[in-house]
């Protein structure tokens, strides 16, 4: 487990079995607290480490170790026990309970609980692996909450015989996927509507964890209430197998509505079955059903839910794919260890794995593919590379869709160049619809007919609001393999163009040279005798919007990653004002598209004297005024290609002289507050003060200015002192492995 798993354990431990409430922290800056809990303590447990603990306040700190078989030391809370002095002096601790996976020997555990009533505290209590093994052992509430733990040890130690061999069945069933499942907020949600209502629906798209969660489910009803799990695939199938005078079945539907398309014959079974089915609920049986949420939406209608107020109010239905931004980094998290990367590609990853997380959409299949190397191994380890490796999944279907018809072809042509993705029916096309019909040898009515028979394998028919009917690609990876088919199709491409809108244009193709590898997941290719055609697209563009727009952001995205050195030549020609616009970029320069552009053009040979050293002017201007750090970046490769040895030294110079001086009078003052974001509470983002002035710290040290480097790193406590108030700063937690480094990421140890 992760120190974030294990936190969540331990407070899913505090929540469920020693029944208090309690506050979880956020992953750093929680001043020395991982929880907190306010009020009386409930004494009427009888639990051992339970007795004589006071009132209030309680601080909760979680440390968790990597090696099985650590053991937990003196040395290892050094750095805790300053805290614990800020937090009794502040009166926020008056017991301290400190939970670890690791070993405590008796004679430590004196020792910790010394040290600790020594800084103030009235009641330490220290409870280590054991104490939390076996409290799992004996509460099944918490095994159902944190399923992840049946796969920790021996399921006999924890079910009878009977219970014990349906796990292990279901455990084979999910062959790996307990290792990595996340007990997300849905699943938590699920697990309440199953537990009240005995009745669950998990929804979502294919791949994002129906099936794992409905068997994390059933694991957890066969622990908790001595279920028999039955699985089934029909309705009728429960009501042929449900026994009246076994109160304690489970039945577990996968798809209940259609694999992978809406199949009405099993939609009526339901509808029919159902007064059946909620009577078997009422004695005692409960249900899971797993479906695409896109079938659902079709079945949904047909079900008749007036009648059943469950299905109505949506007390049972969950969306799983509705996974929040520390779920989703759990979970590629959990898929990495699996995985078979090695430790080296792990670290090269390490820094761009919270961006694969917070893609969208998030897919967890997508978090597995990461993990191997048989899919990863011509992947581009930046965050570009990985973020598109999440994106956009897919597969060369090219061979395939050679082999169709023409007029499946046209009718997926049109699919391809819609700028929602769909097609609209009944289908009505303009003139260049219509010629790129003819071109590819079909008609509006054969197309018709096409739809019918790709309809499943390849798109799927969903209803647009005013019920008419919409066709789009099956799966994103059928949509980039039919870019690969159509890329090779010249004599249709310039009519291609013509009908694509900018938003298809920007997202859908790419000007590469033909042996440039491109973004993951095959776009449509341009050649280069249209790069004139995109050109003027591109160049219409900014004129349209000469103050920005997302447009023009994404034009210049496009330009810098999807177009070769001779499109780009191409586009200064018909419109050399470009330069000019993009020199003038504004602050975070690691995350605006314009001194990527400028970099691409300077590599490329396209990029004046003038216009390099005017870049670098505007670079030094927000190096000294916002403390923008990208200069110093090691992964800022556009700045690394921009800047000449004797440029990165002026800069040194210019930050030494210019802005050290008034470093501190600037923060007091609070001029980064306008310039910087700052999240909740005042604490910083991910390109906040800190983190800029961490960086130039670092990179003074580097060249030996020891001096200037702690200039910079003591700003950081005063920026943070200015941000939370002398009375409430808080330092950053320490979360130790067994080398006791800092550590406020979920991903700092994946390579370990």
């Amino acid at each position: 487990m992760t120190w974030r798993d294990f936190q969540d354990l331990c407070t899913a431990i505090l929540r469920h079995v020693w029944g208090q409430s309690v506050a979880s922290f956020a992953d750093s800056n929680d001043g020395g607290r991982d929880g907190v809990y306010y009020g009386s303590w409930d004494n009427s447990l009888h639990d051992e480490a339970n007795e004589a603990i006071p009132t209030a306040p309680f601080v909760i700190q979680c440390k968790h170790s990597q090696s099985e078989s650590s053991t937990l030391s003196l040395s290892k809370l050094e750095n805790e026990f300053e805290k614990v002095r800020l937090l009794v002096a502040q009166g926020m601790c008056t017991t301290y309970v400190l939970m670890t996976n690791a070993r405590v020997s008796g004679a430590t555990e004196g020792r910790i609980r010394k040290r600790l009533k020594e800084c103030g505290v009235e009641h330490p209590l220290i409870l280590d692996s054991q104490w939390i093994c076996d409290t799992i052992a004996s509460h099944r509430t918490l095994r159902t909450f944190a399923p992840r733990v049946y796969g920790l040890g021996d399921l006999s130690q924890i079910l009878d015989d009977r219970a014990c061999e349906q796990a292990k069945m279901l455990m084979i069933s999910a062959a790996g996927q307990i290792s990595t499942f996340v007990a997300t907020d849905a699943f938590r949600k699920a697990n309440t509507a199953l537990r009240n209502h005995g009745f669950v629906l998990l929804l979502g798209e294919p791949a994002v964890g129906k099936s794992v969660n409905a068997l994390m489910l059933a694991m957890g009803a066969i622990d908790e209430w001595g279920c028999f799990v039955v699985r089934v695939r029909t309705s009728r199938d429960i009501v042929n197998h449900w026994n009246p005078h076994e109160e304690r079945q489970l039945f577990l539907v996968d798809d209940a509505f259609g694999v992978v398309r809406h199949e009405d014959n099993l939609t009526r079974d339901w509808s029919r079955d159902m007064p059946a089915i909620m009577a078997a609920i009422d004695a005692g049986a409960k249900v899971i059903l797993t479906s695409r949420d896109y079938i659902y939406r079709e079945a949904r209608p047909q079900l008749k839910t007036y009648s059943y107020p469950l299905l109505e109010e949506q007390q049972i239905v969950i969306d799983v794919a509705n996974i929040s931004q520390s779920e989703r980094r759990q979970i590629v998290y959990n898929h990495l260890k699996a995985g078979d990367q090695p430790r080296e590609v792990l670290a090269a990853m390490k820094p761009y794995l919270e961006g694969a997380a917070d893609v969208k959409p998030f897919r967890p299949e997508a978090a597995r593919r990461l993990g191997l190397r048989a899919f990863t191994r011509n992947l581009e380890v930046s965050l570009r590379g990985i973020e598109l490796f999440m994106a956009q999944p897919g597969q060369f279907l090219s061979e395939v869709y050679s082999q169709l018809d023409t007029n499946a072809q046209a009718a997926l042509t049109l699919i391809y160049i819609s700028s929602s993705g769909s097609l609209v029916g009944p289908i009505e096309l303009d003139a260049i619809g219509r010629s790129l019909l003819e071109q590819i040898g079909s008609t509006l009515a054969e197309v018709n007919r096409a739809l019918t028979v790709l309809d499943g394998p390849f798109v799927k028919q969903a209803r647009h609001s005013d019920g008419r009917p919409l066709w789009s690609f099956k799966h994103p990876t059928l949509r980039e393999g039919f870019a690969a088919w159509l890329a090779r199709q010249h004599h249709l491409l310039v009519n291609v163009l013509v009908g694509m809108d900018d938003n298809v244009l920007l997202e859908r193709t790419d000007c590469l040279a033909p042996d440039e590898e491109g973004r993951p997941g095959t776009l449509l290719r341009i050649p280069a005798f249209l790069y004139s055609e995109v050109s003027h697209r591109l160049a219409n563009m900014f004129e349209r919007w000469p103050g920005g727009s997302c447009w023009t952001h994404d034009a210049l995205l496009y330009l810098w990653r999807d177009c070769s050195d001779e499109m780009l030549a191409s586009f200064l020609k018909v419109y050399p004002q470009i330069l000019g616009r993009i020199v003038t970029f504004d602050s975070y320069c690691e995350f605006v598209p314009e001194p990527r552009l400028l970099a691409r053009f300077h590599r490329a040979g396209l990029l004046s004297k003038e216009v390099r050293e005017a870049a670098i002017r505007r670079m030094a201007d927000l190096a000294v005024t916002v403390i923008d750090p990208a200069w110093v970046r090691s992964e800022c490769w556009e700045w690394h290609v921009l800047l000449e040895d004797r440029d990165r030294l002026r800069l040194f110079e210019l930050v030494r002289n210019s802005l050290l001086p008034h470093l501190e009078e600037a923060l007091e003052e609070g001029w980064a507050d306008d310039v910087y974001w700052r999240g909740e509470e005042g604490l910083t983002g991910d390109f906040g003060v800190d983190d800029a002035l961490h960086a130039y710290s670092s990179a003074f040290r580097n060249i030996g200015e020891f001096e200037t480097a702690d200039r910079f790193a003591k700003a950081i406590d005063l920026d943070r002192i200015k941000a939370h108030g002398a009375q409430k700063f808080r330092s950053e937690v320490l979360r130790s492995s067994d080398n006791g480094t800092q550590s406020s990421s979920v991903f700092d140890d994946i390579d370990r």
